[in-house]
C-alpha cells in the first residue's frame, strides 16, 4: 500500500489511486485485466452505483458480516466492530462489506456515510443493501450495493472480523486492493497486479483515442480496427 501514516495524522498521496481516478474508466479497466488472464474481478451487475455520475477509486478495507437471527443483550454493542473500522479510515479507502447470499441485511446509511466522509474516505461497496438514500446522495459519496431496503443489521448480521480476505458478489477481495467503479460497474484490482494494470490502461487507452479521433475524421470502422487494433 502506498499510504503511509505521518505524525500528525496526514497521508501522502496514493500516486496509483490519483492515476486510476483522473484518467481511467472500469471498462478500460475490465478489459486490461482480461488481456492479464483475470476475467472474473468484476462484481455482479446487480451491485450497482447509489449515484452514477460519481467514480469511486480506493483501496479497500474489508469487513464481513455473519448472519444471526436475534437482537442482541442490552450490554453488547452490535455495531463495535463496524464503528472501530469507519474511526480508522483513512483518505482513499473504500469500506467493502461481504453481507452474505440471504439478502437480509442494509447495512450502510446515512450516518456511517456521514462519518467516512469526514475522514476521507472514497466510498462503500457492499453485496448486501444500502438504505437513507436520500441523505447518501445529498452528501456525495459513493456506494455500491445490491439494491435499496431499509433493514437494519441489528438483529440481523453482524460484524465478526475486518480487514481480512473477503468475497463481495463472489470476487475475493483482499485489504489493499484496488476497487474502481463507475457507471457500469465495479471492479476489483489485486495489489500485486497494480502496476500492470497501469501499464496496460495507459496503452489501452491511447489506442481508443487514436481510434475515436480516427472515426471522428469519418474513417470506416475496419480500416480503423485494423490499424490500432481496439474496439
Amino acid at each position: 500500500m502506498t499510504r503511509h501514516d505521518t505524525g500528525d495524522n496526514e497521508t501522502q498521496t496514493d500516486h496509483v489511486v490519483a492515476e486510476m481516478r483522473k484518467s481511467f474508466f472500469c471498462s478500460l479497466i475490465s478489459d486490461v485485466l482480461d488481456g492479464l488472464g483475470l476475467t472474473r474481478q468484476a462484481l455482479p451487475p446487480g451491485i450497482r452505483p447509489l449515484d452514477e455520475t460519481l467514480k469511486l477509486v480506493g483501496r479497500a478495507r474489508t469487513m464481513l458480516y455473519a448472519d444471526v437471527y436475534s437482537p442482541p443483550g442490552p450490554d453488547e454493542n452490535h455495531y463495535i466492530l463496524e464503528i472501530q473500522l469507519v474511526d480508522s479510515l483513512h483518505p482513499d479507502e473504500v469500506v467493502v462489506a461481504a453481507c452474505g447470499a440471504t439478502g437480509r441485511i442494509a447495512p450502510w446509511g446515512g450516518l456511517l456515510s456521514t462519518a467516512s466522509t469526514m475522514r476521507g474516505a472514497a466510498g462503500a461497496v457492499m453485496d448486501g443493501y444500502v438504505r437513507d438514500i436520500q441523505h447518501v446522495r445529498e452528501l456525495g459519496f459513493p456506494v455500491f450495493a445490491a439494491g435499496v431496503a431499509p433493514l437494519d443489521s441489528r438483529g440481523r448480521g453482524k460484524v465478526i472480523e475486518t480487514d481480512i480476505p473477503i468475497e463481495v458478489g463472489g470476487v475475493a477481495v483482499s485489504p489493499g486492493d484496488i476497487v474502481f467503479g463507475d457507471a457500469d460497474g465495479c471492479i476489483i484490482i489485486p495489489r500485486e497486479l497494480e502496476e500492470d494494470v497501469v501499464l496496460g490502461c495507459r496503452e489501452k487507452l491511447a489506442a481508443e483515442n487514436h481510434t475515436l479521433q480516427a472515426l471522428l475524421d469519418g474513417r470506416l470502422l475496419e480500416d480503423v480496427y485494423d490499424e490500432f487494433g481496439v474496439l
